[in-house]
């Protein structure tokens, strides 16, 4: 285990009718609001009447920027600045899932920054003094409601680029799984894949010794697969969408990342898929991983295999049957969901790769438990062709 610091500041408010503690919330940070949210879903479930009542009963002024689509575009946080500079607004609360809470962090970071928020993405540029934001989440997937990471695409470049701070961690955030009743099964399945590959990210490193942040990976994983099954049948079962819920948060608020260094790979390639076909980042991320296993598993990398097959599925073995046994089973897991398992399923062709290659590798190699140049990643995508 490597030395780490652990901060997460965020203020959790879990369970059913928790909202009505937002005006609380909102008097700790801000009068002046941008209210971020994506499409109608959260006006036919109910979402967005309540959060309007809360908002002109709390604020002195409350701005709406709609529209946030998933894979977030820089041209939409370049409209909630501009909203913010206009009107003096001094917080941003997201509704909705990871799409909406990355483009607000975005927007935050970019208030303040005299050039283009695209710069900050792609750290040209630091993030200083951002907007404080706070969460209302309708989806479990990303876990960005409790860290300070974010995805954000140039629809223009084609690019789609992870940039973070811990400063744009949400000051609080708001989670109900009943407001998670209405996702459809694709929805669904999409942030339960989501969720495990966040941790399969932080799992397979190469660090050693890391235990307590992998025995809570682990039951975190088994945690997904139980409840995946029940949700996907049942999808008004509240103990299957509250444990959802909390651990899409755990995965990724740094707990089980603690003294490791992530692997990450397989989120980089992703990206290069959904920056081209607008794909849900779940089902890119269930598509790559069980190819990005096989590629990575070798000699030097086994121990780890048979540590996730032991430990995740009851797999019993120490050799590279029970490692191919494991990817095998999650492969098998992600195709339970209905996830794509071919790039050539989701209109990604080979003349496409070697430039996927070269933007994935643009800082340079990419992974941890093995490193990947551009060659290790185009043999990834024929693998997953």
């Amino acid at each position: 285990m490597i030395n780490f610091n652990f901060y997460a500041p965020t203020k959790i408010l879990f369970g059913k009718d928790k909202i009505t503690e937002l005006p609380v919330e909102l008097s700790k940070w801000g009068k002046r609001v941008l209210l971020v949210y994506g499409g109608n879903s959260i006006k036919v479930n109910g979402i967005y009447q309540i959060v309007h009542k809360i908002l002109s009963d709390n604020t002195e002024l409350f701005i709406e920027l709609p529209g946030v689509q998933p894979n977030p575009r820089i041209s939409k946080v370049r409209e909630g600045i501009k909203l913010i500079r206009e009107n003096d607004l001094d917080f941003i609360l997201a509704v909705g899932g990871g799409s909406v809470i990355d483009c607000s962090k975005a927007i935050a970071a970019g208030v303040n920054y005299d050039g283009d928020p695209w710069d900050i993405v792609m750290y040209k540029a630091r993030t200083v003094n951002p907007t404080p934001i706070g969460v209302v989440l309708t989806f479990s997937a990303t876990g960005s409601e409790m860290n300070g990471g974010s995805v954000i695409t140039n629809e223009e470049l084609k690019m789609k680029r992870p940039f973070g701070d811990e400063q744009l961690k949400p000051k609080f955030s708001i989670l109900d799984p009943t407001y998670t009743y209405t996702l459809s099964k694709y929805q669904t399945a999409c942030g339960i894949a989501d969720m495990f590959s966040h941790l399969l990210e932080t799992y397979f490193s190469a660090v050693i010794g890391a235990s307590v942040q992998d025995r809570i990976a682990e039951g975190l994983m088994k945690n997904v697969i139980h409840y995946a099954k029940i949700v996907l049948d049942e999808p008004e079962n509240y103990i299957a969408r509250a444990n959802l819920m909390w651990t899409s948060s755990l995965a990724i608020n740094g707990l089980t990342g603690a003294g490791k260094i992530g692997d990450w790979a397989t989120h980089m390639i992703e990206h290069e898929i959904s920056a081209i076909n607008d794909m849900a980042h779940g089902a890119g991320l269930a598509l790559i991983f069980p190819y990005w296993m096989q590629y990575v598993l070798s000699d030097e990398t086994l121990w780890k295999f048979v540590e996730y097959a032991n430990n995740v599925w009851d797999i019993q073995g120490c050799d590279f049957d029970t490692a191919q046994q494991a990817i095998k089973q999650t492969r098998e897991f992600f195709n339970f969901l209905g996830l794509p398992s071919h790039l050539k399923e989701v209109g990604i062709s080979p003349d496409m790769f070697d430039e996927m290659a070269e933007k994935a590798v643009i800082f340079g190699p990419i992974g941890n438990i093995k490193k990947l140049e551009r060659e290790d990643i185009i043999n990834i995508l024929k693998l997953a062709y």
